[in-house]
């Protein structure tokens, strides 16, 4: 919707689009950012609201995250995602806001292609468990991921940093 930007950045960036866009001094852009060594260039969006059918679950592999409270946890995670081609992150009512400043500073970006989705996850998870999707579980007495074949779709389960899967979540894991 509005980027504010200095002279060059906008110089380097003549193709970039938005409703509106401002050149503020880089002494503006320090009063403006969140951060003590900011970039050259802030950028107002509007969050996004997606929907989801069960299709593209029967058709790729998607994130669960019961409970991340860690902003830059929650950020590291959308961008690993993001770079394993996994486009869908179903949250918990209780993760982290994904449109936290930290949260969005640590996707570098990667937040623009994931869709995430904040869900009662028991709720999904039980409705997909029924449905036939395999869901997999993060545990720490698990089998070595890098052992286990997974299928080409599914969810997997990841839990909160300092508790894993919640027990009610880890009961719908398949």
């Amino acid at each position: 919707r509005l980027i504010l930007a200095t002279t060059t950045w906008l110089e380097e960036h003549p193709d970039i689009q938005a409703d509106e866009i401002i050149e503020i001094t880089p002494e503006e852009l320090v009063k403006a950012s969140l951060l003590k060594t900011p970039q050259e260039v802030l950028a107002i969006f509007e969050q996004p609201q997606y929907n989801y059918t069960t299709d593209f679950i029967k058709d790729s592999l998607c994130l669960a995250l019961d409970d991340i409270q860690d902003p830059g946890n929650l950020g590291t995670i959308i961008r690993l995602a993001d770079w394993f081609g996994i486009r869908h992150i179903f949250c918990s009512l209780a993760t982290a806001d994904a449109y936290n400043p930290k949260v969005v500073q640590a996707t570098m970006g990667a937040l623009a292609r994931i869709h995430i989705h904040y869900t009662p996850l028991p709720a999904m998870l039980s409705k997909w468990k029924e449905e036939g999707i395999p869901l997999y579980g993060t545990f720490l007495n698990g089998e070595n991921l890098y052992e286990k074949p997974l299928t080409p779709h599914g969810i997997i389960i990841m839990g909160n940093e300092g508790n894993g899967i919640s027990a009610e979540v880890a009961s719908y894991v398949n």
